[in-house]
C-alpha cells in the first residue's frame, strides 16, 4: 500500500502541484487559465476537502463575485486534467497527489478532522474488478471513500 500523506512544507506542496498541473497542460496542449490556476491553488491550500461554494467565497472579492457555473467549469477541467478529484459522499474536492498517473482515488477521509489522504492500494483494485467481473458487472468508474479516524485525531484523543 502506498500512502499519499500530509505534506511537512505545504507551501512545497502548493508549488508543486501548481508545477506539476502547468507542465502537464502545456504537454497537452490544454489552457491553464489564470481562473483555473488560483482554484487549483484554493483546493490546494489545505489537505481538507472543498466544496464549491466555499471556492466561490474564498476567490470572490468585493469588486467581483464569481459566478457558480464559472467555478464548476474550472472544476470539470481540473477533474478531466486529473489535477482534483471528487469526493462524492461530501460534495467537494481534494487535489490529486498522482496527476501524471493514470488511476482512480481511493481516499482516506477524518470525519473528526475534515483531512483527506489519497492511497494507492492495487490488490484492492485487482479485487474489486475481479469480483465485479465473477458478478457479470462492468465497472466504468470507481472511487473509493473510506471514512474514519485519522492518525492524528486518533493520538489526540487517546492523549484526553
Amino acid at each position: 500500500m502506498e500512502l499519499m500523506s500530509k505534506c511537512d512544507h505545504h507551501q512545497t506542496c502548493i508549488n508543486d502541484a501548481l508545477t506539476q498541473a502547468e507542465a502537464l497542460c502545456q504537454k497537452r496542449g490544454v489552457r491553464l487559465t489564470p481562473l483555473r490556476k488560483r482554484v487549483l491553488e484554493a483546493i490546494w491550500q489545505n489537505h481538507e476537502a472543498v466544496k464549491a461554494y466555499e471556492l466561490i467565497h474564498q476567490l470572490s472579492n468585493e469588486n467581483h463575485t464569481l459566478k457558480p457555473p464559472t467555478v464548476y467549469r474550472s472544476l470539470e477541467f481540473l477533474m478531466a486534467q486529473g489535477l482534483i478529484h471528487r469526493i462524492e459522499s461530501l460534495n467537494a474536492y481534494i487535489g490529486c497527489n498522482r496527476p501524471t498517473e493514470q488511476h482512480e482515488p481511493q481516499l482516506l477521509i477524518c470525519d473528526t478532522c475534515g483531512s483527506v489522504q489519497e492511497i494507492n492500494v492495487p490488490e484492492a483494485r485487482r479485487a474489486l474488478d475481479d469480483a465485479a467481473r465473477k458478478a457479470g458487472f462492468e465497472v466504468k468508474n470507481r472511487t473509493i471513500e473510506i471514512h474514519g479516524t485519522c492518525q492524528n485525531c486518533t493520538k489526540n484523543k487517546k492523549a484526553k
